[in-house]
């Protein structure tokens, strides 16, 4: 059996010159954890090409989303983002990740930290009623350049006040969205790990300060902002955590090209 499946895709969204969104067909037998990753690309030369995404929809979606950058020298991006409906991708058979749920002991609040395409997990996770089922409140935050790299995470927000299976939590208020361009004069302005810092972060949500007994963390993004906001946790007093011994936080690292 190929450790691949060959998936058609429905639909293309393009959102800036570097992200774009795209849905395939789901294979029947793929099953997955809400916030894990897959190998995903394009067969090249009768050799796959293939990098780790996450998968963006939730594990009850008949479909697949993957939300990607576009690197213009990468060896797959460059190609990938010129696909098209009715064009396949390659998916892999066996998705992987410690951005789930059951990594994390149970609390109050979830925090999803993400700065550009690492809100795909995210976006997965948020469309998971189980996810508001374990916590009080969910935090995400999407950090990016442009205010214009920010529009896949506040329309999909937007839309899940009518979502069937989620939409009475977000009609609830249970999950709070922040959105910052690091490149912008705008309010807010700057990286999680300052505004955490200087309390603004907090203020400007009326939460608490971290509280490792009451609060979890989840961060997906560039490797610096991981090295970043894994120190921030860590100097509040969160502990790593895996599937094998759930914890206070998890990250991942999934990089495309």
């Amino acid at each position: 059996m190929s450790a691949f499946t060959t998936e058609t895709v429905l639909d293309v969204q393009h959102y800036t010159d570097r992200l774009f969104r795209f849905r395939t067909t789901r294979a029947p037998a793929f099953r997955f954890r809400t916030g894990e990753f897959v190998m995903m690309g394009l067969e090249i030369a009768g050799k796959p090409l293939v990098r780790a995404y996450s998968i963006a929809s939730p594990n009850w979606d008949e479909e697949l989303e993957f939300y990607s950058i576009k690197v213009p020298d990468g060896p797959l991006t460059s190609k990938l983002c010129n696909i098209e409906v009715g064009q396949t991708v390659l998916v892999g058979r066996k998705p992987v990740g410690t951005l789930v749920l059951d990594a994390l002991l149970p609390g109050k609040r979830l925090y999803m930290v993400a700065t550009g395409t690492g809100i795909a997990p995210f976006a997965s996770l948020i469309r998971d009623p189980e996810t508001y089922e374990r916590f009080d409140e969910v935090i995400l935050t999407h950090t990016c350049r442009t205010s214009d790299e920010l529009t896949y995470g506040i329309e999909l927000v937007a839309s899940l006040k009518e979502d069937p299976l989620v939409g009475e939590y977000i009609e609830a208020g249970k999950l709070i969205h922040d959105t910052a361009a690091t490149r912008e004069a705008q309010n807010p302005k700057g990286r999680l790990p300052a505004r955490v810092a200087d309390g603004s972060f907090f203020k400007e949500h009326n939460l608490p300060p971290f509280n490792p007994d009451e609060d979890r963390g989840m961060i997906c993004g560039s490797m610096e902002m991981l090295a970043s906001c894994k120190t921030m946790f860590e100097e509040a007093g969160f502990t790593e955590g895996s599937v094998s011994q759930p914890g206070q936080f998890v990250y991942e690292k999934a990089f495309v090209g």
